[in-house]
């Protein structure tokens, strides 16, 4: 029998899972809080495991269509001379350097995620779950419009600050955080900040407008284009600020409710790899719901210990203590950075790297669901 699956959050994440679902003949719905589809946000890459799950998803032609042109990253200094280059990787073998091939504003991502998805999926906007209860036969929703109804699963894709995952953790659970003691800002730069203090931290929940204040004063007299960046600040339609934080469980469900890709692996922009992990974690978990359709407890067991060991692997590439060697705060921490590149790229050592490394994350194959071929 087809379950009937509820999916909280329309960002990356849900409708990618929605789309292996519905194909595989099960119905979905995507309530999303936002009142129209949120195709907005920062540029997002993707790499390895992921590049195969596009792949497989059949839009790996339609994401090519809709690539950033990013040639690489380079270092400079307050004068604008350039002292260190990391190019793409675009020759097809080996990994992905610092910038992907497949480089891609999130918006984008979103919509060709949505159009995929739409004639079988049911999107309602401007709606979150508010409540839930659940028992062995079913999961009943509490909207915020004070309706509600039942489903076979919940699906928590609700982002890094996740509803959903507070609902399921025990109330003494420790803080599912691992604070990397860096937070971000985004409109048409990104801007990086080294800070501990839960001072800044709380700066994410003030006005947008009291948020813009507070990075215009810490970054003001930087030097170089900062002031230019500044103004665009001022009126910039995109615009968030976030603290950079990995969410680490050990467990992504409770009974009929699952977390899904921020939600419950928020790996964080430094690994690079949030993006792959979310639409890797919907086609493992629509690849084991389908493997055992009468057995949901199963099913979740084993999307937990298939895909654990990948993410664990990814939540090390964004070290806490690599993070904070490469924002130094002197001068003369700069200098090194700046040395470090320089030299790195005159041995040629980041395309030996690209060339000589596997572009699959720690060697973990994506697992084959030949359940997800049909329907």
């Amino acid at each position: 029998m087809p379950l009937r699956i509820l999916v909280c959050g329309g960002g990356c994440a849900g409708p990618a899972l929605a789309f292996w679902l519905a194909r595989s003949g099960h119905h979905v719905i995507v309530v999303e809080r936002y009142l129209d589809l949120r195709a907005t946000g920062a540029q997002v890459d993707l790499r390895g495991q992921g590049i195969e799950t596009v792949k497989r998803m059949g839009l790996l032609d339609t994401i090519r269509g809709k690539l950033v042109d990013e040639d690489g990253i380079a270092i400079v200094d307050t004068n604008g001379t350039i002292h260190a280059k990391f190019m793409a990787n675009k020759s097809g073998k080996g990994a992905q350097s610092l910038t992907s091939e497949f480089e891609i504003m999130r918006g984008d991502l979103v919509r060709i995620l949505y159009e995929a998805t739409k004639g079988q999926v049911k999107y309602i906007f401007g709606k979150t779950v508010e409540s839930f209860e659940q028992d062995e036969k079913q999961v009943t929703a509490h909207f915020s419009d004070g309706s509600n109804d039942t489903f076979d699963l919940l699906v928590g894709a609700d982002g890094q600050g996740s509803r959903i995952r507070k609902a399921i953790l025990p109330q003494d659970s420790p803080e599912p955080y691992l604070r990397l003691g860096v937070h971000m800002a985004y409109c048409q730069v990104y801007f990086f900040l080294r800070d501990s203090s839960p001072e800044v931290s709380s700066i994410q929940r003030a006005s947008v407008e009291q948020q813009k204040e507070f990075w215009t004063q810490r970054f003001r007299s930087a030097g170089w284009q900062t002031e230019r960046f500044l103004k665009g600040m001022e009126d910039a339609p995109m615009w968030y600020c976030q603290e950079a934080v990995q969410v680490r469980l050990d467990k992504w469900h409770k009974d009929r409710v699952v977390l899904l890709g921020d939600a419950a692996y928020c790996a964080s922009p430094f690994s690079g790899m949030g993006t792959t992990a979310s639409l890797v974690g919907a086609y493992v978990l629509a690849g084991e719901l389908n493997r055992s359709p009468d057995n949901l407890l199963q099913a979740l067991i084993n999307y937990n210990r298939v895909l654990q060991p990948f993410i664990r692997e990814v939540q090390r590439g964004a070290n806490p203590y690599i993070i904070r060697l490469a924002m130094p705060e002197s001068e003369w921490g700069v200098s090194v950075i700046r040395f470090i590149g320089w030299l790195f790229c005159l041995l040629r050592i980041p395309e030996l790297i690209s060339r000589l490394s596997r572009e699959n994350k720690g060697g973990w194959e994506l697992p084959e669901y030949p359940e997800l071929r049909h329907g």
